[in-house]
């Protein structure tokens, strides 16, 4: 899509605003299927979306798409209350009273998986599940890091690193009498989430390339283990998660996973300019306004300072999108209130006019925004709300 194309369409629009072109969207939703093959299910990554409607939507989109991992206790009973079912827990929660509120809804008829990885979190969820007279859903979280000599690949999230951790954590599970283990789910994000086509990186492309390919073997093996452990021990698994968006690939390979996890892929942050088996269109963006021009080829913007989490580095920052050619200045980057962009390219703009960013990650956009306006054949066709939208900050 070009400059011309979204700024008319925003012509009469007060800035900043954000947007998803849903015409992008649905593309980027086939490439998903595509990539995932036809055995496996797709859970939606909530976190990646934030907003109910497009949740909905891609839902809908699909018989491939089924259910929904969340990313917060609290978020997931806002869900449940506004009509999603099937929904897994991606992190464990400490708290009493989301839980407690959870088990009420699961006692409803709801299906809703926690999700542990320690005796802490089987305890707390064992005894006020009791306390309703329930037996509350777990998935076990197993660590798909993969640990080298003065290297740790992968991220720190569960404990349960080994056979031996499984093992244990199976039979503490069966210890309590009001839950019951029906899930294991394994993030690969040393997979999923570490770019491996970097421009001017081609020397890191090609170790991240290499610890990629040795990692893949190291957790289908510790997958297929956790699997056969818990067959051993008589549990009867009802799924077995894993993946993201950026390892269906290989993910898919492994016998023993029944659903994939996707999420970051529908809008397609910046972050996927840079992986080398596959490619997403550009479906999630804002825009801001040019209020000054200090220079004949410097404007500066409204707003834009919208930085992703993770580990501090320019790559964390939103992107110029269009017009093509417009970049950040390395000495200020995206400010707080201005944000001063570099444009020498062909297109007339001028103080008032648009620029269009990408943010960094996916789901964070939307904590920025109160609403989405949803575009398709060059219109806007609806303005949804995003969570905050809806008066909702889980985390």
């Amino acid at each position: 899509m070009t400059y011309t194309y979204y700024k008319n369409i925003f012509a009469d629009m007060p800035l900043p605003l954000a947007y998803i072109d849903r015409d992008l969207l649905d593309k980027n939703i086939t490439t998903t299927i595509a990539r995932n093959g036809t055995s496996k299910t797709i859970r939606v990554a909530s976190k990646s979306v934030r907003c109910v409607e497009m949740l909905q939507y891609i839902l809908k989109s699909n018989p491939t798409f089924k259910g929904l991992m969340t990313y917060s206790a609290s978020e997931a009973l806002f869900l449940s209350q506004k009509g999603f079912d099937d929904l897994l827990m991606g992190y464990p929660t400490m708290g009493k009273q989301e839980i407690d509120a959870l088990c009420q809804v699961i006692k409803k008829g709801k299906k809703i998986v926690f999700m542990a990885d320690m005796e802490a979190h089987v305890f707390l969820i064992n005894e006020i599940a009791a306390k309703h007279g329930i037996t509350a859903p777990i998935c076990m979280d197993i660590d798909m890091s993969m640990d080298l000599p003065g290297l740790h690949f992968g991220v720190w999230r569960s404990s349960i690193f080994t056979p031996a951790d499984v093992e244990k954590f199976v039979k503490t599970c069966k210890k309590y009498k009001n839950i019951e283990l029906i899930g294991i789910m394994g993030y690969e994000a040393q997979i999923a989430g570490v770019p491996d086509a970097v421009k001017g990186q081609s020397l890191k492309n090609g170790l991240v390339r290499l610890l990629k390919k040795r990692s893949i073997q190291k957790l289908a093996t510790f997958r297929q283990q956790a699997i056969d452990i818990c067959q051993k021990e008589g549990i009867n698994l009802t799924f077995v998660n894993g993946g993201g968006t950026g390892c269906l690939e290989s993910t898919t390979q492994e016998s023993g996973i029944t659903e994939t996890t996707v999420g970051s892929g529908f809008y397609a942050p910046t972050v996927f300019n840079h992986y080398a088996n596959f490619k997403y269109e550009a479906a999630a963006g804002f825009a801001v306004q040019i209020v000054r021009q200090p220079k004949p080829h410097i404007f500066t913007c409204l707003g834009a300072g919208y930085i992703a989490s993770g580990e501090i580095g320019k790559a964390k920052q939103p992107l110029p999108y269009l017009p093509n050619g417009a970049k950040l200045i390395d000495l200020e980057g995206a400010g707080e209130v201005m944000t001063p962009v570099v444009y020498n390219g062909n297109e007339a703009i001028t103080v008032g006019d648009p620029i269009f960013f990408r943010h960094a990650k996916a789901g964070e956009l939307c904590e920025r925004f109160t609403h989405l306006h949803i575009i398709s054949q060059g219109k806007i066709i609806e303005t949804v709300p995003t969570y905050r939208g809806e008066g909702q900050c889980f985390v």
